[in-house]
């Protein structure tokens, strides 16, 4: 039978377990799971302490149940202070934590930047689309009279050789060249007609300045009285706002079977003036593109009047533009994703 004296045995016994185990106590956590361990209302020990008054005397219930209650009491606001205490704990061990010492030096945020041939591709068409150009994306995968024959390229043209060309099939093969969607376009649209056909072309060829898979550009203009001096001064806007006003065009003489007159256009060298330079290879002068008046056969496999309308063309290599533009000495750089070449060309911007 229980009794008061033994009562405040048991009493005496778990406030001084209590205040050990207090001790111990490093968080929230822990402190949670002791204050369950004494306090729960079924399975805490102080608790159990009450179901035991049923073998209490009658005269002693009364002061049994106040030492119980009182108990209860002290363990609570024990607990409330263990709590205070372990989130002041808590709270200064997160202080510390996230302290910054305003002394050292802040950390760099990387930007990330879009790929220098992208970037070309979208300045190249900025530049273009002032002078009234729309652009036209093919598709890589063409037919032989797309890419070679609509464009009048002989039947014994080196460019429909396999080893330069890469054949899907007799009939079908991936373009090596985005010129073939100016016939697209010309066979269902009448002149006026003014694109830019970016996108990527396939060859078989592969060194330090060539990819078997590369960027290309081609623009196309059909309409009345276009001239090579029009090429001439579309190029000129053209070199001026990629590489600076103080640049220059020069066309020299070249030959291409869907062009005629067909020309290579230089630019003067942008790093040293004109002057001679390592880029330049001393010559003042930087090879950027193809180009030429649209050869009358083309304009009549589409069914145009070559009679009526005459156009230019021009083909920009953009992995060139952005080697020449960032002083990319190897092509392959451009497709290797090297962070520490990427950074570099950002830090140029």
């Amino acid at each position: 039978m229980a009794d008061l004296s033994e009562l405040k045995e048991k009493a005496a016994q778990i406030k001084e377990e209590l205040r050990q185990k207090a001790e111990s106590l490093d968080s929230s956590k822990s402190a949670y799971e002791v204050r369950k361990e004494f306090l729960d209302s079924k399975k805490g020990r102080i608790g159990l302490l009450m179901q035991d008054m049923r073998s209490v005397p009658s005269e002693q219930k009364a002061e049994y149940g106040k030492t119980v209650n009182e108990l209860k009491v002290w363990a609570a606001q024990r607990f409330e202070e263990i709590d205070a205490k372990m989130k002041e704990r808590e709270l200064e061990s997160r202080y510390k934590s996230e302290k910054i010492d305003v002394s050292m030096p802040a950390v760099k945020i990387a930007h990330g930047n879009l790929h220098p041939v992208t970037q070309v591709r979208e300045e190249l068409i900025d530049v273009f689309a002032g002078m009234g150009f729309e652009v036209y994306e093919g598709t890589e995968i063409e037919n032989d009279y797309y890419n070679f024959t609509a464009l009048n390229t002989p039947k014994d043209h080196p460019a429909r050789d396999m080893q330069d060309t890469f054949y899907l099939s007799p009939e079908f093969l991936l373009r090596t060249q985005t010129s073939s969607g100016q016939i697209h376009v010309m066979e269902k649209k009448k002149p006026p007609i003014k694109i830019l056909s970016p996108g990527k072309v396939f060859r078989s060829d592969d060194d330090a300045t060539h990819s078997p898979m590369f960027s290309q550009m081609e623009g196309l203009v059909v309409d009345k009285k276009i001239t090579l001096s029009d090429l001439k001064g579309m190029l000129d806007v053209f070199v001026k706002k990629i590489y600076g006003e103080e640049t220059v065009t020069r066309l020299r003489p070249s030959y291409f079977p869907f062009t005629e007159p067909s020309v290579e256009v230089d630019c003067s060298c942008f790093a040293c003036g004109g002057k001679g330079c390592p880029l330049c290879k001393g010559t003042g002068w930087i090879e950027v593109l193809g180009a030429g008046v649209v050869n009358r056969k083309v304009l009549e496999n589409c069914g145009i009047d070559s009679d009526e309308y005459s156009g230019l063309a021009f083909g920009i290599g953009l992995e060139r533009i952005a080697m020449l533009k960032y002083g990319i000495n190897n092509i392959k750089l451009l497709f290797e994703s090297d962070i520490q070449v990427l950074n570099q060309i950002g830090d140029q911007e």
